[in-house]
């Protein structure tokens, strides 16, 4: 299999990609759901926070390497071909999850800036990307909470909408993602 995108199939890139970023989305919703588990200020928390700062960081840096491939290869063709009325949903809700994969990583690095907190990426520590701002730190939870509640319905729905096109409309979407088919 060839690491860039067919007019029939994704690329060996694009399916890592796409799975890997899965795996990374799950961890970053493990690790802030896991947290509530163990009591403020307590070490198994904050290691847990530091690895959702990492890994929500990690698909930040991911997500560019996977628009470029989508700019450097043909998106695969679905076969059979959908319905008019299904292309705009699917396009709109791609983008949609690009939005999430950018900007819930991106709030959550201004977060940490805001609130004048150091901003952890394996080993390293990222620069700020604002001055210290409390209160602006707050607003920009508020938003990063409500994107992160957003995901679990546009990443539900891409899921479903995967699952409709393989077992209801019998086409080749779901299987173009598929790692080993040929």
């Amino acid at each position: 299999m060839s690491w860039k995108n067919t007019e029939h199939r994704y690329g060996s890139l694009s399916i890592a990609l796409h799975w890997l970023m899965l795996i990374l989305i799950i961890g970053v919703y493990a690790c802030i759901e896991l947290r509530g588990n163990f009591p403020k200020g307590s070490e198994p928390r904050e290691l847990l926070k530091q690895w959702h700062f990492m890994l929500g960081l990690s698909i930040f840096a991911l997500v560019w390497l996977r628009l470029l491939a989508r700019l450097i290869a043909p998106t695969p063709k679905i076969v059979p071909a959908i319905p008019a009325w299904q292309a705009i949903p699917a396009k709109l809700m791609h983008l949609a999850l690009y939005a999430l994969m950018i900007g819930a990583p991106l709030a959550g690095w201004l977060i940490l800036s805001a609130a004048g907190k150091p901003i952890p990426f394996f080993g390293l520590q990222l620069p700020a990307l604002i001055a210290e701002n409390k209160p602006l730190a707050g607003e920009i939870k508020e938003w990063h909470e409500l994107a992160g509640t957003t995901g679990y319905w546009l990443i539900g729905l891409h899921a479903v909408a995967g699952l409709f096109h393989h077992f209801i409309s019998r086409d080749n979407t779901l299987t173009r993602m598929l790692p080993g088919r040929s």
